[in-house]
């Protein structure tokens, strides 16, 4: 029995020391592979250099129509989204006041024009004693007094003359201030186009005494439409009347509108130190898909270039470790790391236009295949750690 035990002790052990041996010679056989890379290769197509924004979409031409008279709204013949034509009525300012000046008016000038008719009359009767007495006086048949006072009316009688033809000018021109005032209740469309806004209601009281009340906005036509963007002082330089645009709103997430710049306003926008300027974007709106006010997302153009030689950005910013501290008589410069018969070399590139996932390669080493890194995944164990296997048991 004993025997039996002892015989199944020493083969446990056997087996034991096998598994000790094979392990020790697997961890021991082990190749260091190195360190493994996440590489991409060198690739030829198009790149796309761009300035984004957002901007506000608008009308390129929007009237607010107003009203110069104080009164009482009595109609309104035009509402929101309403399409009108230059002369059409859109409301009615009640009249019955200035209808009633005007008349007063009127009154005023035809008395006027009765005083000058008057005083005309008076002077051609002056005249006529003046003529009269210049005969007598000059046959000594009246005093000298009489004919001074003949001449002294007459020339009064032409001062009042004077005097009503400017009466009647006054009141002609309050005559006419008048009527300007009951055309002006009428408040007419200046243009074609369509009524985006509408702020009065019928009976609602405008008041004009410091300023214009609007009580329209027409926008002349939304079949062209403006963007108004903001594009920061570092972009504005790279901005240039006639870039094309592309730009997104909300309403359509999927859909990608076009357009062009068409001015680049040299006032700037200040607030708190952050200066901007305002750029027009122009755009066709022929769907009639864009509203005033939405809100775009633009991306300007700026420059592109079309089968060029080209890296992922990820390959320029990849840094060999250890490198920095062993680079010393190294070539320096932008550069990228390639991977030679498993090693990586770095190989020094001149970097062209860039859109922000690719950048050009105007010069350097580089050819199209080439294998570049863009990621270290891991690091290989040290050798030596595994020459002294046994001794972890």
């Amino acid at each position: 029995m004993k025997k039996n035990t002892n015989t199944k002790k020493i083969a446990g052990l056997l087996i034991l020391v096998l598994l000790i041996i094979a392990a020790a010679l697997i961890f021991m056989g082990k190749k260091d592979k190195g360190p493994a890379y996440k590489t991409v290769s060198v690739s030829t197509g198009s790149i796309m250099s761009s300035i984004t924004a957002t901007g506000t979409v608008n009308p390129v031409t929007t009237v607010l129509v107003g009203t110069q008279v104080s009164g009482t709204i009595k109609s309104i013949n035009a509402d929101f989204n309403s399409v009108v034509r230059k002369g059409q009525l859109l409301a009615l300012i009640d009249p019955t006041t200035f209808d009633a000046q005007l008349s007063e008016a009127q009154a005023n000038y035809f008395s006027a024009k009765a005083n000058l008719d008057k005083a005309i009359a008076t002077e051609v009767d002056a005249k006529r004693t003046m003529g009269r007495n210049k005969k007598l006086i000059s046959e000594n048949l009246i005093a000298q007094s009489d004919f001074d006072t003949s001449e002294t009316n007459y020339e009064t009688a032409a001062a009042s003359v004077e005097a009503a033809k400017g009466q009647v000018a006054q009141t002609l021109a309050a005559m006419k201030f008048a009527e300007t005032n009951v055309k002006n209740t009428r408040i007419i469309s200046p243009v074609n186009g369509t009524v985006v806004a509408r702020n009065v209601d019928v009976g609602q009281t405008v008041a004009a005494s410091f300023q214009t009340p609007t009580l329209f906005s027409v926008a002349q036509d939304l079949k062209k439409m403006q963007i108004d963007t903001s594009v920061d002082e570092a972009d504005i330089g790279n901005v240039k009347t006639g870039q094309d645009v592309e730009f997104t709103v909300d309403a359509y997430p999927d859909t990608t509108f076009k357009g062009k710049v068409t001015q680049v306003r040299i006032n700037p926008t200040i607030v708190q130190n952050v200066v901007t300027y305002d750029v027009v974007i122009g755009v066709d709106n022929k769907d009639l898909l864009l509203k005033p006010g939405m809100t775009a997302n633009v991306e300007v153009i700026t420059a592109v270039k079309k089968g060029v030689l080209r890296v992922p950005n990820a390959a320029l910013r990849f840094r060999l470790p250890g490198y920095e501290a062993t680079a010393k008589g190294r070539k320096g410069g932008p550069g990228v790391w390639v991977l030679e018969q498993g090693k990586p070399e770095r190989v020094t590139v001149k970097p062209g236009l860039t859109d922000g996932n690719y950048t050009e390669v105007t010069s350097g080493e580089l050819e199209q295949g080439d294998t570049v890194i863009v990621e270290a995944l891991g690091k290989s164990k040290d050798k030596a750690s595994f020459g002294h296997g046994p001794r972890m048991f």
